[in-house]
């Protein structure tokens, strides 16, 4: 079945009316190109000139749809033309077909027709000295280059100055795409980052602020709950404090803003508020002062080893409470161990989300390191990260080699 060609573009008709009215008023004035002696009949030699007009106007309309079938009609339209007294309308036509047949035809033909034009060019000029031995004859060449080799090759810098265009304009929409998963990551981080720190801040001194005022309103007993509401007391002004300095933090819009990141030097302060909370620390085990962990690192200690205490202090049974950190084959380990608290009735336990075992782990995960917490024995709660001292933050996932225990048995919400 024979397949049409579409229908062409208005500006390319547009192109073909001029073209044909154009050669139809270059006719009627008798202006005409002899390039070579008419071979037609002498008294009917300037009607001639109208086949090959046409033709290459019909060809016109192909420019874009069909280029490699417009521009063939259109060469046999100007070897005809060469026949007659000759039309400048169809030697304009034809250098628009060869400038749209590399422009718009394939782009191996792209590629291949300034070669050929040139060539072609080249071959005419040559011939014609040859043939003539004249050096006007290499004027006649220029002619030919202006025809065949100028629109081909003008015809291909477009196209690739068009193709670069375009490439130079998807990368940059790759680029803003790539910017703005960027942005949405660092954002997400971000917002996760400060969901840790204001758990870590807060959780600690809202438990015990919790225990203890659920121990003053059980126990009828003046000195007990006196005892409660200082503890409530201490607990609320350090939590307002540590929460006034992180919002400082946040609204601060140079580099020296406040820091609110606590160091491993401050574990001696945190063990003694635990101890003033309630909670019976009787190991606690510092790292070696030298030399000091990197600021990430310490930063992970600290936090992993508040929220094992805050852990404790909410979830665990009376009784004491290791806490113990050193170093280990280039690595800071972080171990906490406390008594369960199954036995502990229902009044008394304060609810868990369990935001702060994924807290924990994650901030072994950014480091590279690994992350354990579940029971040992049946009796005990164990805590334990290994956070490399090296420059491993952000290292993959898959590296992580432990695992958050979520055994059924357990029956704190940590």
């Amino acid at each position: 079945m024979l397949r049409l060609p579409p229908r062409p573009p208005r500006f390319d008709v547009l192109i073909a009316l001029s073209g044909l009215l154009g050669g139809l008023l270059l006719w009627g004035l008798g202006l005409h190109t002899r390039i070579a002696a008419p071979t037609v009949p002498t008294d009917n030699n300037a009607a001639w000139t109208l086949l090959p007009l046409a033709a290459t106007a019909g060809a016109e309309l192909l420019r874009r749809s069909w280029t490699g079938c417009g521009l063939a009609v259109g060469t046999v339209a100007l070897v005809a033309d060469q026949f007659t007294v000759g039309s400048l309308a169809t030697v304009l036509m034809y250098t628009d077909l060869v400038y749209a047949a590399a422009l718009y035809g394939p782009p191996a033909r792209a590629r291949r027709l300034p070669a050929v034009t040139g060539l072609v060019t080249v071959a005419v000029t040559l011939a014609l000295l040859a043939w003539f031995r004249e050096p006007q004859a290499l004027l006649v060449g220029l002619v030919v280059g202006v025809i065949f080799f100028g629109p081909a090759t003008t015809g291909a810098m477009l196209r690739n100055h068009r193709e670069a265009t375009a490439a130079a304009r998807l990368r940059a929409e790759q680029t803003a795409l790539l910017a703005e998963m960027d942005r949405v990551q660092a954002v997400t981080d971000e917002r996760a980052r400060m969901a840790r720190e204001l758990h870590d801040l807060v959780a600690g001194h809202l438990s015990a602020i919790a225990i203890h005022s659920t121990a003053a309103l059980s126990l009828d007993d003046l000195a007990t709950s006196r005892r409660a509401l200082g503890v409530i007391r201490e607990n609320s002004v350090e939590g307002l404090a540590e929460m006034r300095r992180l919002i400082e933090v946040l609204r601060a819009r140079d580099t020296d803003a406040p820091s609110v990141a606590p160091t491993l030097d401050g574990l001696g302060a945190l063990v003694e508020q635990a101890r003033a909370n309630g909670l019976d620390v009787r190991r606690f085990t510092p790292p070696p002062a030298d030399p000091p962990p990197p600021a990430p690192v310490g930063l992970a200690a600290y936090r992993i080893v508040q929220e094992s205490l805050t852990n404790a202090l909410k979830h665990g049974a009376p009784g004491p409470v290791d806490a113990v950190l050193g170093r280990t084959d280039g690595a800071l380990t972080v171990r906490v161990v406390s008594p369960l608290g199954a036995e502990a009735g229902p009044g008394t336990r304060v609810p868990g989300s369990g935001a702060g075992l994924v807290g924990m782990r994650e901030r072994a995960e950014l480091l590279g390191g690994s992350f354990s917490a579940g029971p040992v024995g049946g009796q005990l709660w164990e805590v334990r990260a290994v956070l490399p001292l090296g420059e491993t933050p952000g290292g993959p996932r898959g590296a992580v080699s432990g695992q958050v225990d979520d055994d059924p048995g357990d029956t704190r919400e940590r």
